[in-house]
């Protein structure tokens, strides 16, 4: 077994240790690019992750890490050309088909939001993220069955999450199911979703009703 690293310090000296042994192996750039980004080191992360991708060209991963350095930046249209990428990269690829419905979503373009998160769905059933984004797009598009049955799905995958519980809520408000509404947003409470006063105060007006 290789040797674990006591912290994230010791595990980068080990990916460049690594590097300096064999300097084309495209999973030890993409490990120390993961570490550097979880130090907020993103210019170096950014040169490390492109390394990887010139070492391991289908490695669809250094392209979903740099649209998430995009992301970061505030720069969607990158974020959305390299999650592109690793589609390409890599058919199949469940979370950049994720990360381009989320970011149609962002950018008010719900149809192709859904389209994109259907396929993250088709090629990853477990995929929890991306059906409770595909239940926010659903419901914004006023398909609300579809969108209470995705984040259903959501909390079978994972029942301590507590955003598909949530938009579970806001779902039954919409059906005027409100003792349904209440007992999810209720959950969704208790695992410390911080539920707006708006949202709480709308549903005690109607249930007084």
């Amino acid at each position: 077994m290789a040797p674990q690293a006591k912290d994230v310090d010791e595990y980068i000296e080990m990916q460049r240790n690594a590097i300096s042994q064999n300097p084309d192996c495209g999973n030890s750039h993409y490990n120390l690019a993961v570490a550097l980004m979880g130090l907020k080191k993103l210019d170096e992360a950014e040169q490390e992750l492109h390394t990887a991708i010139d070492c391991s060209p289908s490695l669809a991963e250094a392209y979903v890490q740099l649209g998430a350095i995009c992301m970061q930046k505030g720069d969607m249209e990158g974020a959305m050309h390299y999650n592109k990428m690793s589609v390409k990269t890599r058919a199949g690829f469940a979370p950049g088909y994720a990360n381009i419905g989320f970011l149609f979503f962002q950018e008010g373009d719900v149809d192709e939001a859904i389209k994109y998160l259907q396929k993250a769905i088709v090629y990853n059933s477990k995929f929890v993220q991306a059906y409770t984004t595909l239940g926010n797009a659903y419901l914004f598009k006023g398909l609300v069955d579809e969108s209470i049955e995705a984040n259903k799905k959501a909390v079978e995958i994972q029942p301590e999450f507590p955003v598909p519980y949530y938009n579970m809520g806001l779902g039954y408000m919409e059906k005027g199911d409100y003792d349904s509404a209440e007992e999810n947003i209720e959950k969704a409470k208790s695992m410390g979703y911080e539920v707006p006063e708006k949202i709480l105060s709308e549903l005690a007006e109607k249930k007084q009703v």
